[in-house]
């Protein structure tokens, strides 16, 4: 079980699948930063993600590579990067393409007190 307050990579199917189950157990929102390392954008929000991580530690906050899990990535859709999406109980509640430094942090607010 991971630690509370931080990002958390999903290297594999498995750990995604893991991390997912272990959210709708526990009936925490899910917040998924679809990145890739060739991405610039990704890197301006790799640290307002982690700040956010912190600030909502009853949320999970998750990391796709999208080059290393392409499957995972085509199951929710994504086609830029980054993508947010938000999960709640397996289901995907909102989704946020781009660099968008202002609202990212209002999504995530929105999910975790509903």
């Amino acid at each position: 079980m991971a630690g509370e307050g931080v990002v958390i990579a999903c290297h594999t199917v498995e750990e995604w699948n893991q991390q997912i189950q272990i959210s709708k157990e526990s009936k925490k929102l899910v917040v998924v930063d679809f990145t890739a390392s060739w991405c610039g954008p990704c890197r301006i929000m790799a640290p307002i993600f982690a700040e956010l991580a912190k600030k909502f530690t009853d949320a999970i906050f998750l990391k796709v590579d999208v080059d290393e899990l392409k499957t995972v990535s085509e199951e929710w859709g994504v086609e830029a990067m980054p993508t947010f999406i938000f999960i709640k109980e397996g289901n995907l509640v909102d989704k946020l393409v781009g660099a968008h430094k202002e609202e990212l942090p209002k999504k995530v607010e929105r999910h975790s007190s509903s």
